[in-house]
This record gives structure tokens, sequence and C-alpha cells, in this order.
């Protein structure tokens, strides 16, 4: 018998390569303020918490809120038309998600990316592969990772406990995601943080590709 009945995975450094398109409308939105753009891997460091703080981090220190936040707004413009540019499932991920369904496993994402965003590019990479998909809607009184409300939100309309679910990630943040919401974690390797990094911040289970986590749960 499984161990698990659903899995929550991380989108961004997790299912989707998403780096390329973040780091040009970051550099398209840097570029049209008149500030120094940023390097893929500066990017890299940057996300995991959201649109508003990748901005944040991105614009040059002492940047006023003001505008950071008209950056931001130039950013969302930017991304909303170009966020398919160059993105595309990790190699494996496809196969992973169809032999987990087949199995019977409950599938969700939770993001911090725009909810808007995660439920379009759900369908558009992952059509009918997944039974929920939640991004960042703090407009609406969930908090963002790692706070679990939008985990446990998920998890309640799949109807399934916390002790029959797993969280799936690349990052610091959703490995204390995981921990907040009571749910064990498997930390993939080939995302935004390298191993060591995760280790450091307490990951014990790895997957060092898709193919790895169908052992794993």
């Amino acid at each position: 018998m499984s161990r698990y009945d659903a899995i929550i995975f991380d989108l961004d450094g997790t299912l989707l390569d998403t780096l390329d398109d973040l780091r040009d409308a970051v550099n398209h939105a840097l570029a049209e303020m008149g500030w120094p753009l940023r390097s893929r891997e500066e990017i890299r460091q940057f996300v995991g918490n959201g649109v508003a703080l990748l901005m944040e981090r991105a614009v040059p220190a002492g940047t006023s809120s003001e505008d950071t936040s008209k950056a931001l707004g130039i950013f969302r413009d930017f991304y909303e038309l170009h966020k398919k540019d160059k993105t595309a499932p990790y190699p494996g991920v496809t196969e992973l998600l169809k032999a987990l369904r087949e199995k019977g496993y409950r599938l969700a994402v939770v993001s911090n990316k725009f909810d808007a965003a995660v439920k379009e590019l759900m369908v558009d990479y992952f059509p009918g592969l997944l039974h929920s998909a939640a991004g960042e809607n703090e407009a609406a009184g969930i908090p963002k990772k790692p706070d679990p409300a939008m985990v446990l939100q998920v998890l309640n309309g799949l109807g399934i406990t916390s002790e029959r679910a797993v969280y799936v990630g690349d990052s610091d943040v959703d490995l204390q995601t995981a921990k907040n919401a009571g749910l064990p974690c498997i930390s993939v390797t080939w995302g935004f943080r390298d191993r060591d990094f995760l280790t450091t911040h307490g990951a014990t289970v790895f997957a060092d590709t898709p193919a790895e986590i169908l052992a794993l749960v």
C-alpha cells in the first residue's frame, strides 16, 4: 500500500524550468527603469518567495517602495505576455505526473507565483494531470508559502489529511512550507537550489531525477 494519497508539488524549479522567462521579465523591468540588469544566476537566488520579493531583491539597493512597485508592474505586464517563451517542463516531469496519476495519486501544485499564472501554466503544460493548482493570492487573505495555508486549503479540497500527503519542492521555502503543514518533504536537486544548500536547510530526502520520486512515494 502506498504511504501517501496526495502529492503536492512546487512549480518553479520543481515541475517547470521558468528561470529564463523570469530573468527576461525582471531585466525588461530593470531596463525600463534605467537600472542595471541581473544575471541568470542572480535571478536563480532571488526566486522562491513570490514576484514582489523577487523584484525587491533585483532592484538597486536603496530603491524607493514607489519605484519598486512601478518596476513590479512592468514585470507583471511583460511576464504575462512572455511567460511561455522559454519555459518548459524539466525532462521526465510529464512522464512522472502521468505515472503517478495512473497509480491513483491525487496531484496538486502550490506555488508562490501569482495564482492566474499558475492556473494557466498548469493547463498549458500539464493538461488533465493535476487535480488542483493554487498560486499566490494574498489579496484574498491567503498568505503565501512558507505559511501552510495554501497547502492545507488544497488538501482540504482534495479531501485528504496531512498524514496521507507528501510535499515535493526545490528550495528552503518548500522545506519550511512542508514542515509548517506537517508534511514530509522530498527535495529535488534539478531546480533552483543545489543539494548542499538544501542539506544545510534541513533536507533529508532527495530526488535527483523525476523518476526517483516514484520510488519514494
